[in-house]
Order: C-alpha cells, then structure tokens, then sequence
C-alpha cells in the first residue's frame, strides 16, 4: 500500500470496515425497495406529493451510493460530508414541507 491509499482509509478501522458496509448494504437495499415502491405508487397517482416523496426516498439512495463510494475511496471524505448532509437537510426539508402543506 502506498503512503497515498493508507491516508484515505486512516478513518476506517479495518475490523469495523465489514460492519460499515453491511449497514451501508442494508440502508441501501431498504431504501432502493422503498424507492422503487414510490416509483410505482408516483406512476398510479402522478401527484406533486407523491413526486416529491420519490424524490426524498432517491436522495436516501443516492446518500447510500455516497456511502459506499466514500467506503471504496472513491469519494473524499470531505465531499461525502458536504453531498450527506447537504441531503440530509434536502430531504428535512421536503418532509417539513410535506407535513405543513398536509395539514
């Protein structure tokens, strides 16, 4: 291993690297079957509501794909920050908006 590739795992401990990815695969999968539900009930109702839900339920997919890529060094650990919670307040947002135009 280069001095360069140990640097981008020096946050990953390797006997914790397992755990993290089973979480990351089973946020993923969870979210991806919750995904694909919204497509299908967006494609029934074809609503803003239900396109929004979509959208929320499709950036939890992508923060999972964010996840795994960081996990791999394929994303820095910086960028990983600014994209997961920059979603993280994305989707706060829209559920918020959700509730208070649901009444």
């Amino acid at each position: 291993m280069t001095p360069e590739s140990t640097a981008v795992f020096a946050w990953l401990s390797p006997q914790l690297a397992p755990v993290l990815m089973g979480l990351i695969i089973l946020a993923g999968a969870g979210t991806g079957l919750l995904f694909l539900a919204a497509v299908i009930a967006y494609r029934r109702r074809r609503t803003p509501r239900y396109l929004l839900i979509t959208g929320v339920l499709g950036a939890l997919l992508v923060r999972s794909l964010v996840g795994t890529a960081t996990v791999f060094g394929l994303i820095p650990m910086v960028l990983h920050h600014l994209v997961s919670h920059g979603l993280d307040l994305l989707i706060a947002a829209a559920l918020l908006y959700l509730i208070y135009r649901g009444g």
